[in-house]
């Protein structure tokens, strides 16, 4: 029980930080009425897709190839095939913002290829969760001792904090499907999309006796 009147508070804060990572997609596909032939144009395309991510250095943070199909494209009303589909897709993660649209647009370049994205996100472990986090706190006592003034008394301890919940941020999302075109490859800026920290707490402060008269 607490020992005298308790106010109970919502402490809150949002901030705008630039992104710290940005990841995107590249799938490749391949079609032909030989489904052998299918699986070896994929493959090599593929392929072509790894040498051209390999020859990037560091600029890329991670890559993780999944989502790999391959299906039959049939008659209609009918299970006779007519051609073989196939795809695979590869998520790219890089914090290197500098060449990111240059790569981008190489990939994109390749035979039969779709890339999609960026989407922008902050790291899981970023300070700025943590930065939110504690401005919420703050906002929540300032809360408390406003309450608390209006009331002639003061803030006087603590009884519970809880979490109220992060609203995530959203996330852009663009595509450019390419193939061998005449010229060199166009340059694209990319202006990093800002993310959205959010931070909510619930409190519960006991305060002096309130002077009402």
């Amino acid at each position: 029980m607490a020992d005298g009147p308790v106010v109970t508070v919502r402490g809150e804060a949002y901030r705008e930080v630039a992104p710290e990572r940005a990841q995107f997609t590249v799938t490749v596909t391949a079609r032909d009425r030989d489904r052998e032939t299918t699986l070896t144009r994929l493959a090599e395309r593929a392929a072509a897709v790894r040498v051209l991510l390999d020859g990037t250095g560091s600029v890329i943070d991670r890559r993780e190839t999944g989502d790999l199909r391959v299906r039959p494209e049939t008659r209609r009303a009918t299970e006779r095939v007519v051609a073989w589909h196939g795809s695979v897709t590869t998520t790219v993660t890089v914090s290197d913002f500098t060449a990111l649209g240059e790569l981008m647009l190489r990939l994109a370049d390749q035979d039969q290829v779709e890339v999609a994205g960026p989407w922008w996100s902050l790291r899981p472990d970023s300070p700025a969760h943590r930065e939110a986090r504690h401005a919420a706190i703050a906002d929540a006592l300032a809360r408390a001792r406003e309450y608390a003034e209006a009331l002639g008394a003061r803030v006087t301890a603590l009884l519970e904090l809880a979490d109220a919940g992060v609203e995530r941020p959203m996330m852009a999302r663009m595509a450019y499907a390419g193939g061998p075109e005449g010229g060199g490859t166009p340059e694209l800026d990319l202006d990093p999309q800002p993310q959205t920290v959010q931070a909510a707490v619930q409190a519960r402060f006991t305060i002096s006796e309130p002077v009402l008269g």
